[in-house]
């Protein structure tokens, strides 16, 4: 029987590396139990490997969408399937991996796959717990959803080949089910009060608009065909670009309508007020597991809150010092609005903020192996927030590149409204998301050799986030913040992320209004105010999320002030920062001891 369960493995395995297209539940099945079946048959650490590839096809196959993402090719013609009854067999598959994995003997795995096994392990067991609190219900608010996604995927695909404006077409002519689906997950959740709050909402419906243009040659959907390669005969463009402009014109647009009069006769007036995750049904929990689940610990949200104040007011008093050194007279609430409205802290045109954060980013890029030893290869750039999405977007986002597309990292820095990106945060924001922050960190995981994909494109948000403000510490090292308004912006950007542990805390655990958040915030930051009501917004409908910055940041501080004082002279920031990132995303209780024994491992080794 063994032997007959060892055949179908190989017989699986194979099938599977040939196939481009979805594979049923059924096959999949039967390739998660013969991993289990074949124990005894191939050694575990195979087994476990196998089961990594395994489950990374079929989240591909699940999700095309982060297929594309991550430049998983062959699943570029397709959005993944969000009917409830596709949802529902998702959440019950979770135990097949789970089973495989209690199949395997994970004390005789070495130490890489001792690690890979655990992450993947958590992964599921997180996913379970998760299984009762329905985020799928709220597909749609300001920050994203298919008003967004559709082109923003559209935009990451590789688009060089006929086949691959092919899988365009195929993703247009798909969006109508899209839709259907969503529209579906939207009206149940509306019937079970499971709504994003009414406030938030307000720009969603022109959001929507802003992909339907009067002239759809204009739409951001129609883009990948407005600059197809010069290659291409002049038959063939034309071919593409109408069989495109069809399925926008009849398919996307009509559906996109339908979802715009929902969403403004229905939707917008109906959903909830209570801006309070708390206030959803099982709301105290859902965001207790957020709270977790995002910083990786066990910390509560009223121990969250009062790191937040405690942060606050040491922050806060290193502002009045470097504020002090600029021969400002006022106050500090005046100094933030001097801050915020002295025009000769603005650019009057997006093409000279744009230049200004290339220039920061080349100059960053010359200094990065004075503290690192590893660089990754990909490359990044910096581009403008998209049009259609930028007033309800935050300052800039860093998104992943993928080498397999040929797609680099890109920095998106947000030019709207421009007399709100003052040049004082510039410095202080490129560091978070280029470089040495996301691009370095996400690119060098990609990158990294002997290690299973998820754990290579995992998401620690507590990691990936709390790297990007450890990042902005290191400006002075690379010779940034040589002037005091470009440090007090290193101080607002970490004053920003302290605010978040506690205006997060307190609108969805302890009562707190959206006003009592703004007005907090505003007296603590010089950030704009417009800023600085797109950022609580943001805090209302991603419980939870915000709070893993500042508290990743403190726990990467720790161990570095840990490795300093142990190691003394015999401490390497280089080779500190290699260590730190050369596993992937760690949740922090995963990162912690494992940063102490590699400190005491430096201890013991020969002095270089």
């Amino acid at each position: 029987m063994k032997c007959a369960w060892f055949a179908l493995l190989l017989l699986v395995t194979v099938s599977f590396a040939r196939a481009a297209g979805p594979v049923s539940p059924q096959e999949f099945t039967a390739a998660y139990e013969a991993i289990t079946a074949a124990k005894g048959q191939t050694n575990d650490a195979a087994r476990l490997h196998q089961l990594f590839d395994l489950d990374w096809r079929y989240q591909m196959i699940e999700s095309p969408e982060t297929a594309t993402y991550v430049g998983y090719a062959g699943q570029n013609a397709r959005w993944g399937d969000t009917s409830r009854a596709a949802i529902e067999r998702r959440k019950a598959e979770l135990v097949r991996p789970l089973r495989v994995l209690d199949s395997i003997d994970r004390a005789g795995l070495n130490d890489t796959d001792q690690l890979a096994y655990d992450l993947f392990r958590r992964l599921l067991n997180r996913a379970q717990e998760g299984r009762r609190f329905p985020d799928e219900l709220m597909p749609i608010n300001q920050m994203g959803g298919i008003q967004q996604s559709v082109a923003e995927t559209l935009s990451l695909m590789p688009a060089t080949k006929r086949s691959q404006f092919e899988d365009m077409i195929a993703r247009l002519n798909g969006v109508g089910v899209l839709t259907d689906q969503t529209l579906a997950l939207l009206r149940e959740g509306l019937a079970k009060g499971i709504t994003p709050p009414k406030i938030t909402l307000r720009d969603v419906p022109q959001q929507v608009l802003n992909q339907l243009p009067d002239d759809p040659h204009q739409s951001a959907l129609y883009r990948p065909f407005r600059e197809m390669p010069r290659e291409f005969s002049d038959a063939e463009k034309a071919d593409l670009q109408g069989r495109a402009l069809a399925a926008i014109t009849n398919v996307v647009y009509p559906k996109f309508r339908e979802l715009h009069r929902f969403l403004t006769e229905e939707y917008v007036p109906k959903a909830r007020e209570n801006i309070a995750c708390s206030s959803l049904p099982d709301g105290t929990a859902w965001y207790a597991f957020r709270t977790k689940n995002f910083t990786t610990t066990e910390l509560t949200p009223a121990q969250i809150h009062e790191l937040g104040l405690s942060e606050v007011k040491r922050i806060r008093a290193e502002m009045e010092r470097i504020k002090g050194t600029t021969g400002f007279k006022g106050s500090l609430p005046d100094f933030f609005l001097n801050l915020r409205t002295n025009k000769d802290f603005f650019y009057d045109r997006p093409t000279e903020l744009l230049a200004g954060y290339r220039d920061i980013a080349k100059r960053i890029d010359g200094q990065l192996p004075k503290v690192f030893g590893k660089l990754p290869r990909l490359p990044y750039g910096v581009s403008p927030v998209p049009s259609y999405a930028e007033r309800s977007q935050t300052t800039a986002y860093y998104q992943p590149g993928a080498s397999s597309f040929g797609r680099p990292g890109v920095f998106f820095a947000n030019t709207y409204a421009l007399n709100t990106r003052p040049k004082w945060e510039m410095e202080a924001l490129t560091l978070h998301e280029s470089v040495p922050g996301h691009h370095l960190q996400i690119a060098i995981a990609q990158e990294l050799e002997g290690i299973p994909e998820f754990q290579k494109h995992a998401e620690t948000t507590a990691f990936v986030e709390g790297w990007g403000l450890y990042s902005e510490s290191l400006g002075e090292e690379l010779g940034l913040y040589q002037d005091p308004y470009s440090k007090f912006g290193q101080l607002t950007y970490e004053m920003w992320r302290a605010v978040r542990l506690v205006v997060d805390t307190g609108m969805h655990s302890m009562g707190w209004t959206r006003q009592q958040a703004i007005d907090f915030f505003l007296a603590n930051a010089g950030k704009s105010e417009h800023d600085i009501t797109v950022e609580v917004d943001r805090y209302i409908v991603w419980p939870g999320q915000a709070l893993a910055y500042k508290v990743g940041e403190l726990k990467l501080k720790e161990l570095r002030a840990y490795a300093a004082k142990e190691l003394g002279d015999r401490f390497d920031e280089r080779a500190f920062h290699d260590e730190v990132l050369g596993h992937g995303a760690l949740p922090l209780d995963v990162l912690e001891p494992r940063m102490k024994a590699w400190v005491g491992r430096q201890k013991i080794e020969p002095s270089r």
